[in-house]
C-alpha cells in the first residue's frame, strides 16, 4: 500500500517549541468504526485520504505556517476546555513530527512525535531520571505530545490512524526503540488499555501545563507485535478492546513505510 500524499493514511512533519505534555484529551473515545482507506496517486507528498464510514478526512504534515497555526488553534481550544494552562504554539522543529487530520479543510485532530536529540525530549523536564535509564541501556527514545481532537470526532479509527503513522515514523524513519508520554492521572488507564503503555515512577507536577502527570512507556517491539497480530482486524476484533485492531494491516503498514522512506 502506498501512502504518499494520498495513501491510506497520513504523514507528518515538524513541530513545536513552546511545547507541552500530552495530558490526555481522549477519555471520551469509545465509539470505533471500521476504517477503509482509499489510495490515490497524485503529486502531493504530504497528505493522504482516509475514508471512515463513507466520510473522508485527510492527514497531512503540519509543515506550513498556515498548517501550524490551524493545529495550534485546535490544541489551545481543547487544552483550555480541559482546564490546562498556557498558550501552546506549534513551530518548525526538525526533531518533532506533527500530524494534522482535517475534514473539509477544518483541522479536527493533531498529534506530535518528539525525537530524542542533544536537546533531549520534553518529558526530560520532569522525568529525566527515568528516561536516562533507558538511554543508558542504549535505547533511542521518543515521545508523544500535543494530542488533541475536536469533541465531535468519536472514531477509534481516526485516532488509530494518527497513532499508527506516528509509530511508523518513529520505528522506520528514526529507529526509535522506546516511546514515552506524559498523561494526566485520569487518563492513565486509557493509554494503558488502548495502547499498552505502562507506568514508570510516581506522580509529578508538570509545569508546562500546571497539572500533575504520570510518565508512561511502551516499547516499539510491543507496538510492532500488536500491529502484526491485530492490525487491520477492526471488523472482527474477537473481543480485543485496544486500538490496535483499528491500525493498518501489516501489509498496509509496509506500503506506508516504504512511501515515507522514499519521501525522506
Amino acid at each position: 500500500m502506498s501512502s504518499s500524499a494520498t495513501g491510506e493514511c497520513a504523514i507528518a512533519s515538524e513541530f513545536t517549541k513552546d511545547d507541552d505534555a500530552d495530558l490526555g484529551l481522549l477519555d471520551d473515545y469509545d465509539s470505533g468504526k471500521p476504517l477503509v482507506c482509499a489510495v490515490e496517486e497524485d503529486n502531493s507528498v504530504n497528505i493522504t485520504h482516509v475514508t471512515i464510514n463513507q466520510s473522508d478526512f485527510g492527514i497531512r504534515v503540519a509543515d506550513t505556517e498556515a498548517g501550524r497555526v490551524s493545529v495550534s488553534m485546535l490544541i489551545n481550544k481543547m487544552y483550555a476546555w480541559r482546564g490546562y494552562a498556557g498558550t501552546h504554539r506549534v513551530d518548525n522543529n526538525p526533531n518533532r513530527i506533527t500530524l494534522a487530520a482535517s475534514d473539509n479543510g477544518e483541522v479536527i485532530g493533531t498529534v506530535t512525535l518528539g525525537i530524542d536529540s542533544s536537546m533531549g525530549i520534553l518529558a526530560d523536564e520532569v522525568f529525566s531520571d527515568y528516561i536516562d535509564e533507558f538511554r543508558a541501556r542504549g535505547a533511542k527514545v521518543c515521545e508523544i505530545t500535543k494530542l488533541a481532537f475536536a469533541p465531535h470526532v468519536k472514531s477509534k479509527s481516526a485516532l488509530a490512524s494518527l497513532f499508527h503513522i506516528l509509530f511508523i515514523y518513529g520505528h522506520y524513519l528514526h529507529k526509535c526503540t522506546d516511546v514515552f508520554i506524559e498523561v494526566n492521572p485520569r487518563h492513565r488507564r486509557y493509554y494503558m488499555n488502548m495502547l499498552g503503555f505502562g507506568q514508570i515512577g510516581e506522580l509529578r507536577s508538570n509545569p508546562r501545563v500546571d497539572a500533575p502527570a504520570y510518565l508512561l512507556h511502551v516499547s516499539m517491539d510491543y507496538v510492532n507485535e500488536q500491529i502484526r497480530k491485530l492490525g487491520g482486524t477492526s471488523t472482527h476484533p474477537a473481543g480485543e478492546r485496544s486500538l490496535y485492531p483499528f491500525f493498518f494491516s501489516p501489509r498496509e503498514e509496509q506500503g506506508i513505510a516504504s512511501r515515507l522512506l522514499q519521501i525522506g
